[in-house]
């Protein structure tokens, strides 16, 4: 039996069954037949951030940020860089403290720009501070699930 698991769409947030062993094929979604994955982070509201978690079944790195936040912005390039390099092994996600602030104050985002990884619904690791590419592509390798 082949083992799947849940891709939701960046585009439609449909729920798609990938076949793991066909996460690297440029999968689409079976809705609106969008990529599954662009290399791209995916700006999620408050409302989209609770699905992805919910229902994802890949790791989420979330990117608390601000747009008055000079650290955030500088970090931008080196998260897009990120994205392309962990897809489709973890989903890299933005999430606006200005758009979702309940959101923040109920994760405890203190200082940004703060990245999180979610794995299963839960939390598993945090970083506060800005870091480039390479950094956060070592740290979400080395603290996100198998």
């Amino acid at each position: 039996m082949t083992e799947t698991t849940q891709i939701l769409c960046p585009h439609c947030d449909a729920i798609n069954r990938v076949p793991k062993a066909r996460l690297g094929e440029a999968p689409r979604c079976g809705a609106c037949k969008s990529p599954l994955f662009t290399g791209k982070p995916v700006a999620l509201s408050e409302d989209r951030f609770r699905r992805h978690l919910r229902l994802s079944g890949i790791p989420l790195l979330v990117d608390f940020w601000a747009s008055w936040c000079g650290p955030c912005r500088a970090m931008a390039p080196a998260f897009e860089a990120a994205a392309a390099a962990l897809e489709p092994r973890i989903r890299l996600v933005k999430v606006s403290t200005e758009e979702a602030p309940g959101l923040a104050g109920e994760l405890a985002i203190r200082s940004i720009p703060t990245l999180a990884l979610f794995a299963d619904g839960q939390e598993v690791s945090r970083q506060a501070g800005a870091m480039s590419a390479g950094r956060i592509i070592a740290w979400a390798g080395a603290t996100a699930p198998r």
